[in-house]
């Protein structure tokens, strides 16, 4: 009997304290590496209300992530990292482009970022 009871216990405990499946208990994270005069990845995809964490790096010098229809504005000085949360409110797909100079080659410098269902 206390056997069965310590098991019941046990798989309660795991069904309040565990993350539902599909529902994590932390943020998607992103990474986007900025190097001249290229994103990487050049594409991402984000769920419509998903928040997500873009972690942004640049390899080289400064560069800039500017996406406005997503309310993306940010700064990245080489060798630091930048986080910006995310949460997209609308469907289609965005460019983001940089938007700190970076040389001959920044304004074919960007990202495209497709927000679905």
């Amino acid at each position: 009997m206390q056997l069965t009871r310590s098991i019941a216990l046990f798989v309660i405990s795991i069904a309040l304290f565990s993350p539902s499946p599909g529902r994590s208990s932390a943020p998607r994270r992103i990474e986007i590496t900025a190097s001249r005069f290229s994103y990487s990845p050049s594409e991402i995809t984000l769920k419509k209300g998903e928040p997500v964490i873009l972690v942004l790096k640049s390899t080289d010098v400064t560069h800039g992530l500017s996406i406005k229809d997503l309310g993306v504005k940010s700064e990245i000085k080489k060798g630091q990292t930048v986080e910006i949360p995310v949460t997209p409110t609308t469907i289609g797909t965005f460019q983001g482009k940089c938007s700190h100079f970076c040389g001959k080659g920044h304004g074919s410098m960007t990202l495209v970022v497709n927000v679905v269902e």
